[in-house]
């Protein structure tokens, strides 16, 4: 109760309190009293009533008037709602009573009134409590009083109505109370919040502190009113405005000081930190509004001298301008891993913001990914490969400039001391324009005055530099800028240093993968082909894994593969030549498309265990590979895959799919064996294999990619070159992020005539026979020259078929760019290539045969099988 808002607070709640009680106690009372007045009401009507009511004078004078009487009063007494209805005769003896008990017995009250003829009502306490009781006389006919009426009511009785009323009227007391009561604390507690819960005392004293700290502080204070007067005015301001002192109390427009000041004051806006002039003072000034929450209207504004800040404000701005530069070129300058866009981002980025032109020149060997060699002393050649200005076609030299600076310019200068040259003022004709003394003159006139070169260096090696003119800016380039430039052009040196290498390495990764790859495919008589690689884009991995291939095989068939090594670079390349070389050698066997995947897996198992052992080296568990051999006699081809896509079939008639084949596990890991699917394909077919960079990508996946691959391939032309370029254009990103093979064979079959086959008996007398066929087959190709070499060849393979087997012998003639003599058995052994000892009976036929065929070897096949021999056509005339 210490403060005035507390004892405010009290003294209305007792207030309150006290009217609301009195308010009770009156409503009380007030129903005490109409309870009583109800009472004697009814009991006078009920008494009135009965007294008056027919048959009651000859119920009094009937010999026997309770018998009459006594059930007629207790029916009135229940419906009146009243205590008793007792009647007497006129000597006051009871006929009626509610207790019977009580009958015949003298009446207990003032009756002598009412034998007299008048109504008496009196207010007594009976055995049943207080109550109001009304004696009414019965008269006869002849006016004569003959007995009494009398009717009690309880007070209890009658004041119950009234009481039911009462919590009515406590409830809206008691709700009036909680009313005032809030209203009162709301009230209370908006004064406490003014005052902070100060009283008198503490208003004072904070009062005086405040007063003595706003006089001591050395920071202007000014209050102005709602009317725009001058409401205070401490110490300081009164310094730093020059204010006299009768200052306060008038219109600040009438202050005779700084117009801006004085409109900042008038119009009482919102202000923070604006410099305003004061004599030769700066003041920082900043304002705010009063007139909120409640406050008077007007502005207190705070004002204090910045004058010796300016200047160290000033060179705090220059160099948070710098930093801010700096930073924004490690932002801008080296987003990606290409030599010329890295220059062409930091001519871009100098200008304007730092000089009006900017170019870059690069030594030619920068630009190819080499270490920069220097062509000897005296000789400064470089290209210029970015260029940026304010406006066009300035007198410099222009892009792509193959510019052999002399020793005298800056840029030589600083090329071969390795630190930044500054010509201050270029209109002194110093040792700049012995490079070209027109192109010098055209370029002061053009307006170019001053100029900074800065050596591009890098890890020791100077890569080229970076000049930067100023033309329109009138303040020419000094000291501090030579040091920003150098900054900005140092880290641009490493970007430029990292695309470099990055080109070297990316340049060498290519090579050495098209080096691995096929350069051309030569012609084949089962299939036409061609094909497409391309790496990815050098910003997003560059060379990687992706290979392909067409391998001749015996009987005219071919195989085609195409892989994918997962990753990029040197190592994925490498990797990949490993595996296509392997693949030739595996193919050079004639082994099955499953067991030649089940060997490569085997193999990238062996090199993965090996390299992961010994080095460092990633494994290349990963490599997907598809293998399918074609015939171009049966027509039939046969395919399997290990974690690779499968291909797309077109069908002659343009309708594309793509065969489902047995899926299995990538190459390397092992565990599943490799399964084969076959399929008759019409002559014409094209069998389109790809890897996923094809289809898949940031933008799309492989379902999308596939779909469009099948209308890239519907709409295709026939020929393979045109089903290549339709592909890559519906198909190929702008910026591929993966490496890209796509191989397109279209298949031939071999004509009825060129193949000629027989089945040879296993008996000795057969050879000679199928020698006769023989020659007289080639003398109907028109190959007799040929008879004698073939004879030769197919009687030592019939004759070790029917020695060494029991089985069926075919022989087969294939007449195609080469001759082929093929013979085939029931055996899996094959002969072996000997040099027979001068006593060896035999021995020597299989060496005869060696040196009359090109080629020859042995596949196998599930009934046995096959050796063939291949012969050279005689040139035809």
């Amino acid at each position: 109760m210490r403060t005035v808002a507390s004892q405010v607070f009290v003294l209305q709640v007792a207030v309150v309190l006290l009217l609301v009680i009195a308010a009770v106690a009156a409503l009380v009372l007030q129903s005490r009293n109409d309870s009583e007045d109800a009472a004697r009401d009814r009991s006078v009507a009920v008494a009135e009533t009965f007294a008056q009511s027919p048959g009651i004078q000859q119920a009094l004078k009937s010999p026997d008037p309770t018998k009459v009487l006594q059930p007629l009063t207790e029916r009135v007494r229940k419906s009146a709602d009243v205590d008793f209805i007792v009647v007497t005769n006129d000597h006051a003896t009871r006929y009626t009573h509610p207790l019977p008990d009580r009958i015949g017995k003298q009446f207990v009250g003032n009756i002598q009134p009412a034998l007299e003829g008048r109504v008496v009502v009196e207010w007594i306490t009976g055995t049943i409590g207080p109550l109001v009781q009304a004696i009414v006389p019965v008269f006869d006919t002849d006016g004569t009083v003959i007995g009494t009426v009398t009717s009690g009511v309880t007070v209890e009785n009658v004041s119950g109505t009234a009481e039911q009323q009462l919590p009515v009227v406590l409830v809206a007391g008691g709700s009036a109370l909680v009313l005032a009561t809030g209203g009162t604390a709301l009230i209370s507690r908006r004064l406490r919040r003014q005052t902070h819960g100060l009283g008198p005392t503490e208003l004072s004293r904070m009062y005086d502190h405040h007063d003595a700290v706003l006089h001591a502080v050395r920071e202007g204070v000014i209050v102005v009113d709602g009317n725009r007067r001058l409401v205070l005015a401490n110490d300081e301001a009164r310094r730093l405005l020059a204010l006299p002192a009768d200052a306060e109390g008038q219109r600040v427009s009438d202050l005779d000081i700084n117009p801006s000041m004085t409109e900042l004051l008038v119009s009482g806006r919102t202000a923070t930190d604006e410099v305003h002039p004061a004599g030769d003072l700066m003041l920082a000034v900043n304002q705010r509004s009063t007139g909120r929450n409640g406050w008077p209207p007007g502005s207190v504004a705070t004002v204090r001298d910045t004058t010796e800040l300016q200047e160290l404000t000033g060179r705090a701005d220059v160099a948070h301008a710098r930093l801010r530069l700096l930073y924004d070129a490690g932002l801008k300058i080296g987003s990606s891993l290409d030599v010329v866009q890295t220059a062409k981002e930091l001519a871009d980025f100098a200008v304007p913001q730092f000089a009006d032109f900017a170019t870059v020149d690069l030594l030619d060997q920068v630009l190819r990914g080499e270490d920069p060699v220097y062509a000897g002393a005296g000789t400064y050649p470089m290209r210029r490969i970015a260029l940026s200005g304010v406006r066009n076609n300035p007198p410099i030299y222009p892009l792509d400039s193959l510019i052999d600076f002399v020793p005298a310019t800056p840029q030589a200068t600083g090329f071969l001391s390795g630190r930044a040259i500054l010509e201050a003022d270029m209109t002194s004709y110093a040792g700049w324009q012995e490079q070209d003394p027109a192109r010098a003159r055209k370029m002061v006139h053009y307006g170019l005055h001053s100029m900074i070169s800065v050596p591009l260096q890098a890890r020791g090696d100077v890569l080229g530099v970076v000049t930067f003119w100023r033309s329109g800016k009138p303040k020419p380039f000094d000291d501090e800028d030579v040091s920003l430039a150098e900054e900005f052009v140092t880290r641009a040196a490493l970007a430029v240093d990292n695309a470099r290498r990055y080109t070297r390495e990316h340049t060498m990764a290519i090579t050495l993968q098209r080096s691995l790859l096929p350069s051309a495919l030569p012609v084949y008589s089962a299939v036409e082909a061609a094909h497409r690689y391309l790496p990815a884009h050098a910003g997003m991995g560059g060379v990687g894994g992706d290979w392909f291939d067409v391998i001749q095989l015996s009987g005219c068939r071919v195989a085609m593969i195409v892989g994918d090594v997962v990753g990029h670079g040197m190592h994925a390349a490498a990797t990949m030549g490993r595996l296509r070389t392997a693949v030739h050698n595996f193919a050079a066997l004639d082994l099955a498309p499953d067991e030649l995947l089940w060997h490569l897996d085997e193999l990238v198992a062996r090199i993965d265990h090996e390299e992961t052992g010994y080095s460092e080296r990633p494994a290349i568990t990963g490599a997907t590979c598809l293998y399918m051999i074609y015939d171009p006699i049966s027509r039939r081809c046969v395919m399997a895959r290990a974690g690779h896509l499968e291909p797309a079939l077109v069908h002659p008639d343009g309708s594309v799919e793509f065969p489902e084949l047995p899926a299995a596990p990538p190459l390397g890991l092992g565990g599943l064996p490799f399964e084969t699917a076959e399929r008759l394909l019409p002559e014409g077919s094209r069998l389109v294999l790809f890897t996923d960079g094809l289809i898949e990508n940031r933008e799309r996946d492989i379902d999308e990619g596939l779909n469009m691959l099948r209308d890239a391939l519907a709409a295709a032309p026939p020929t393979p070159e045109g089903t290549c370029g339709v592909v890559l254009d519906a198909l190929l990103p702008a910026r591929p992020s993966d490496d890209i093979a796509l191989l397109v064979a279209r298949t031939k079959a071999l004509d009825a005539e060129q193949v000629a086959d027989w089945d040879v008996p296993g008996e000795p007398s057969a050879v000679s026979a199928t020698r006769d066929a023989v020659a007289e087959k080639l003398g109907a190709w028109g190959l007799d020259d040929m008879a004698f070499t073939t004879e030769l060849i197919l009687s030592e393979l019939i004759t070790n078929a029917i020695r060494y087997t029991t089985g069926p012998i075919r022989v087969r003639l294939i007449r195609d760019v080469s001759l082929i003599c093929e013979v085939a058995d029931s055996s899996s052994t094959s002969p072996h290539l000997r040099h027979a000892a001068t006593m060896d009976e035999g021995g020597r036929g299989l060496f005869l045969m060696a040196q009359f065929a090109d080629r020859w070897g042995t596949r196998y096949t599930t009934e046995g099988k096959v050796i063939w021999a291949e012969q050279a056509l005689p040139d035809e005339e």
